[in-house]
């Protein structure tokens, strides 16, 4: 009998890389499979990645740089005629209207993919009368990957997660509030080949325990993408003190500016303290106050490293159906108390130069504390 403990892995963009490239992303995505499945047994070939031992489809799923994968069937092509009607029994063919066969080769052999599904398409067809060929939209597919002498035979294509390996880009730190946005915009940049570092500024006296708790429960679906990603945790005091000469001096509108431009700065601090190359925010182009096209300008002036903001151009709806398919949108909208310190009506279009006065004028400490746990 074919053995059926063994898994088909296809990735996509991998195979238009250089030969360099492609050998050190693919060691790369190896690695990641290992990191999901560490109980499974991995080898690779060009173009494909042999799994076998208990593999988890829920975990090989969320595993970036995987185009799809396949439960297969092995034989030999001594005996694949005998395998290949046995599955297509086994998957009800004998109840089914129409088939087809989806033939591939790598080798030398006396026979074309084209002739070698015609072949088997005439064997399929003799066991089972009931069966017409369909070649655009068949009831069964029955697929036939042939390597020199062995064959994989199997049904069920499944979706991956798709993108690049994890970590072949590098390290950014993404700033999460626990909110819809930035869990999807951290899982973009993961799906990118970004390893993600999250922060979480804990904005002392305007966020309650229930946001910090939130957030660390969407860093924990996270986890199911990137199995060592961990939720750092910065306490801060700056808007506490800022925020009371805001109000003070009746320039309250800018706090919202002020605070984000702050958190840039410690996304930042955190970033090159751990090799990071870049900042993740999930903002969105006009959704709220702080995010029109003239106050993002005002935010990047903060920061000294790259911002990256996945969703820039993607509406509510479209981010939210993200956040479902990936398993954060449950977490994410459990009630919180919001943050206490937005103003009534925050500015929607700041200037650079007002900005920076305003925050040369402040007299709160600037240090950013970098001691924070999760």
């Amino acid at each position: 009998m074919p053995a059926t403990d063994l898994w088909l892995v296809r990735y996509g963009e991998i195979f238009l890389k250089s030969d360099y490239v492609r050998r050190q992303w693919e060691k790369a995505l190896v690695r990641n499979i290992h990191e999901a499945l560490p109980d499974c047994r991995i080898r690779s070939e060009r173009g494909r990645i042999w799994v076998s031992g208990p593999v988890d489809p829920g975990k090989l799923g969320r595993v970036f740089g995987i185009v799809s994968f396949s439960p297969v069937e092995r034989c030999s092509l001594d005996t694949l005629d005998e395998a290949l009607i046995s599955l297509a029994g086994k998957r009800g063919a004998g109840d089914l209207r129409t088939f087809a066969i989806r033939v591939k080769r790598v080798g030398r052999h006396p026979f074309t993919s084209h002739e070698k599904a015609v072949e088997l398409g005439d064997l399929v067809r003799g066991a089972f009368p009931n069966l017409s060929v369909d070649l655009d939209s068949p009831d069964l597919e029955l697929h036939v990957e042939i390597r020199e002498g062995t064959c994989y035979l199997f049904t069920d294509v499944i979706p991956g997660a798709g993108g690049l390996p994890l970590g072949v880009e590098g390290t950014l730190v993404a700033l999460v509030s626990g909110g819809i946005d930035s869990p999807v915009a951290a899982w973009m940049m993961m799906k990118r080949g970004c390893r993600i570092l999250p922060v979480y500024v804990a904005l002392e006296g305007f966020l309650g325990e229930d946001a910090r708790a939130r957030a660390k429960e969407v860093v924990d679906v996270l986890r199911g993408y990137q199995p060592d990603i961990a939720l750092r945790v910065v306490p801060d005091s700056y808007l506490a003190c800022a925020k009371e000469q805001l109000v003070r001096d009746r320039l309250e509108r800018f706090t919202c500016l002020i605070c984000k431009r702050r958190m840039y700065r410690i996304a930042e601090a955190v970033a090159r303290a751990e090799g990071g190359k870049g900042i993740v925010t999930g903002e969105s182009l006009g959704q709220v106050a702080s995010q029109t096209l003239g106050n993002l300008l005002v935010l990047d002036d903060a920061a000294g490293l790259p911002v990256y903001r996945p969703l820039i151009g993607l509406d509510k709806e479209e981010i939210t159906r993200i956040a479902r398919q990936i398993g954060t949108f449950g977490t994410s909208t459990l009630p919180t108390g919001g943050c206490r310190a937005v103003p009534v009506k925050p500015a929607t279009g700041a200037d650079l130069a007002k900005i920076r006065e305003i925050e040369g004028d402040l007299d709160c400490p600037a240090d950013i504390p970098l001691s924070g746990g999760d």
